[in-house]
Parts: C-alpha cells; sequence; structure tokens
C-alpha cells in the first residue's frame, strides 16, 4: 500500500461496510458494560482534501441490524422499549459543518435521528490515514467516538436493581471505525 497525498483525497466515498464498524457501548446493571454494533449501514462522504470544512456526511444504520452477541437483548432492543425498529427501521446521521482541529483531526457536527427524535450531535474523528489498496482502490480511514444520552432519543425503559440504580445506563457511547473507498 502506499500513502495518497490528503490533497489527492477529494472526492466521493462509500463506506466500505466489510471493514467498517459503527458500534456502542452501554452500562449494565451499573456494573459492566455491553458492547454492540450495528450489521448492516450505507454511507456517503463528499471530502475535500483542499478545504476539509466543506466536506459532508450521509448516514444510514438499519435499527433492526443491532447485534450485542445475545438474540434475547437483540430482540428487546428492537423493540419499542428502545429503537422500535419496526415503527422506525433507520438511525440517520447528516452532517450540517465539518471543523479542522488539527492536521488529522476533525469534528462532525450533524443531526443524528433515532427513534424519530433528531438531535444535533458534534463527533471528533481522527484520520487515520489514506492509501491505495491491492486492488487499486483509494481507502481513508477515521476513528471517532461520541457520548450521547438515549433520553434524548425517547429510549428511555430501564428496570429498578434491589441494590438500588438501574439496569441500563443512560449515556451511551457510539464508536465508529471506518473505512471508506474512493468512487469519484
Amino acid at each position: 500500500m502506499t500513502t495518497v497525498p490528503r490533497a489527492e483525497l477529494t472526492g466521493t466515498y462509500a463506506l466500505d461496510p466489510a471493514h467498517t464498524q459503527i458500534g456502542f457501548v452501554a452500562r449494565h446493571a451499573m456494573v459492566t458494560k455491553v458492547r454492540g454494533s450495528f450489521r448492516e449501514f450505507e454511507g456517503t462522504a463528499q471530502i475535500d482534501g483542499a478545504e476539509p470544512e466543506r466536506s459532508s456526511v450521509t448516514v444510514t444504520i438499519k435499527a433492526a441490524s443491532i447485534d450485542t452477541g445475545n438474540q434475547q437483548r437483540d430482540e428487546h432492543l428492537r423493540t419499542n422499549d428502545f429503537l422500535d425498529a419496526p415503527a422506525h427501521p433507520d438511525i440517520t446521521f447528516t452532517s450540517t459543518g465539518v471543523r479542522v482541529l488539527e492536521d488529522d483531526k476533525v469534528e462532525v457536527a450533524g443531526d443524528l435521528t433515532i427513534k424519530g427524535t433528531t438531535r444535533s450531535v458534534t463527533i471528533p474523528f481522527s484520520f487515520q490515514g489514506s492509501a491505495t489498496d491491492p486492488m487499486g482502490n483509494t481507502r481513508a480511514g477515521f476513528e471517532g467516538s461520541v457520548e450521547i444520552s438515549r433520553k434524548d432519543y425517547g429510549v428511555t425503559w430501564n428496570a429498578p436493581l434491589e441494590g438500588g440504580g438501574v439496569l441500563v445506563g443512560d449515556k451511551i457511547v457510539l464508536e465508529f471505525d471506518v473505512s471508506a473507498i474512493k468512487q469519484s
């Protein structure tokens, strides 16, 4: 693989689902974390290598593709108690702005919609590099994460614990490990 200069990154990119992970971490029973991811998603980025602030991103995630490694829990997460996948099949993110922090770090602000509720979020990303893969594709890699309140999106189900506290924490960390392939 060879490194691609940043100015040459300009173009339209598609998320590579085989090499991208969109995941989350939630606190469970006040003492441990549950990790999960979404198996079905698509996304496009318009990258401007010369003026990164002019870049944009859109992502659509299939809510029913949630996977925590536990079928019973996943089925519950798909219900109205959590994501209500039948009524709200898509989780979406549409960027509204990009701000360069340092040479390899940016903040992507945008509208995140979960369960029919839209809120503004700002996600810090680190540019992991770019390369030409063995197939001749230009790839760009990014990693980012952001903490959100699930209650802000109408995801309020919970159960009290006998010793105090609740079964599911309010704060959810969304994690993004992205490989995008240049389309044009």
